[in-house]
Order: structure tokens, then C-alpha cells, then sequence
């Protein structure tokens, strides 16, 4: 389960960061990074994820994934075996006992389920959208103690 899991995130990341039109051509970037599967498979995964196909800024039709009426494209190019490996995250701020991470599209409710699943002593539970993820901290924990209880599921999030 852990490589379709694997799989699913990169089909995200690889819909996010590019304009792809066939699902020929998001087998060829899935075999990139490393995974070979077959139209079927990418077909029940398409529909698993919901992914629909919408009209681009350049006319062109291409996948998109639910809640993307806007395409947020990233500008800086990486592969999605780099971005599996960071989980997609961007940013944390906070704010009382609130916390804020931003990700990457598509990338806030796998991130919220991993932390969930954790079941972390300083964290209550989260909130997911798409690219954004609320996080209720238990009170008497420090930002500090937040930060370094979630760096066991987001490594770079002391940098």
C-alpha cells in the first residue's frame, strides 16, 4: 500500500508542477520517477483522485485536481521524487495555540493525515484544504516542542 500511497503523491505533484494533457503523457513522467504502472492503473488512480481535465491559460487541455479552479503552477522546476521527500512542504507560522503549514497543491491533506496518524502529544488534530493545513496545539506546548515533534514527518521544517 505504501508504494500506491507513493504513487498517488507524485501523480499530485507531477499535476501541480506541470501541464499534462494525455495520461500518455503522465505515464511517461511517472516512469521518470521510477514508477511503472499501467493506463489502467493511472485510470483508477485518476478517478480515485478526482482529477479532472480543464482548460489551461494557453488553451490546452490538462489535468487538474479537485478544488484547482485556479492552476497554481510552481515556477521553480522539481522532480517529484525530490518533493515526495519533503512532503510538499512550504511554510508553518503561528499564531496562539494555532498553526498554519502551506504546501505545495495537493499536498495538504496527505501531510495532515501523516501528522494525524502520528497522533502527536502536542497536537489536537488538523484542518486540510489543498495547499494549506490548520493545526490545533494542546495547550502548555512551545512552538519549539510543535516544531521539533513534526520534523519526525517533515524533516526540513527547522531550516
Amino acid at each position: 500500500m505504501k508504494r500506491k500511497s507513493n504513487r498517488l503523491d507524485a501523480v499530485k505533484i507531477i499535476i501541480s508542477s506541470k501541464e499534462i494533457g494525455s495520461q500518455e503523457e503522465l505515464l511517461q513522467e511517472l516512469e521518470k520517477e521510477g514508477f511503472r504502472l499501467t493506463q489502467a492503473t493511472l485510470s483508477r488512480d485518476l478517478k480515485q483522485l478526482k482529477v479532472a481535465k480543464a482548460a489551461s491559460m494557453n488553451g490546452n487541455y490538462v489535468y487538474v485536481l479537485p478544488n484547482n479552479t485556479m492552476y497554481k503552477r510552481m515556477t521553480e522546476q522539481h522532480s517529484a521524487t525530490e518533493m515526495l521527500m519533503h512532503n510538499g512542504f512550504i511554510s508553518i507560522e503561528f499564531s496562539a495555540n494555532l498553526a498554519v503549514i502551506k504546501t505545495r497543491p495537493g499536498y495538504a491533506s496527505s501531510l495532515a493525515y501523516d501528522i494525524d496518524n502520528k497522533e502527536f502529544e502536542e497536537i489536537i488534530g488538523t484542518i486540510a484544504g489543498d495547499d494549506t493545513i490548520m493545526i490545533i496545539i494542546r495547550e502548555g506546548y512551545t512552538r519549539t516542542e510543535v516544531k521539533n515533534a513534526l520534523s519526525l514527518v517533515i524533516p526540513n521544517i527547522n531550516r
